[in-house]
């Protein structure tokens, strides 16, 4: 089989890196429409796609980011986490674990699908890290139980032009 053929099967995404990352605007956990667009122009990007809020792999993925947020800041980078939980879900599990960076609701799954890919029939996104530099383009894919070690994502993270 090609490997779009099992993507699509697995609900992953045929996404690679090279490829220009999908442009979205999503609700932040305070309501805030957050573009990724808009994001890239301040530095680079990780977005943290995890599969549901208080479930220990996604406590674990986002609490590794939080401890670690100091080197992807040193970057001149930002990480935002992103799940198909509800805005109010995300304002909570951000809350709870001092995240000091902003969870997306992806409600409906839309950007989920286009990056990580879904969980057949349960619809959450799969466990994915992309690393995008400021010219858009996916620089870092780290996939499944990998994803919760947030250091090949931040070791792949460009640092912002212009800074250094």
């Amino acid at each position: 089989m090609t490997a779009s053929i099992v993507a699509l099967l697995l609900g992953a995404t045929a996404l690679k890196v090279g490829d220009v990352a999908p442009d979205f605007i999503l609700p932040d956990q305070d309501g805030k429409a957050v573009s990724l667009s808009l994001a890239l122009k301040s530095g680079p990007v990780i977005l943290a796609f995890y599969p549901k809020a208080f479930t220990p792999g996604c406590i674990r993925q986002n609490s590794n980011f939080r401890d670690r947020f100091a080197d992807v800041s040193r970057k001149g980078a930002q990480i935002f986490g992103i799940s198909v939980d509800s805005i109010e879900a995300q304002r909570k599990f951000k809350a709870e674990y001092r995240l000091p960076y902003p969870l997306l609701s992806d409600a409906d799954g839309k950007v989920a699908r286009a990056y990580s890919g879904t969980v057949p029939i349960v619809g959450v996104a799969n466990r994915a890290n992309f690393v995008i530099g400021q010219d858009g383009r996916i620089s870092q894919i780290v996939e499944g139980s990998a994803a919760i070690d947030p250091n090949d994502a931040i070791a792949a993270c460009p640092v912002r032009k212009g800074a250094g």
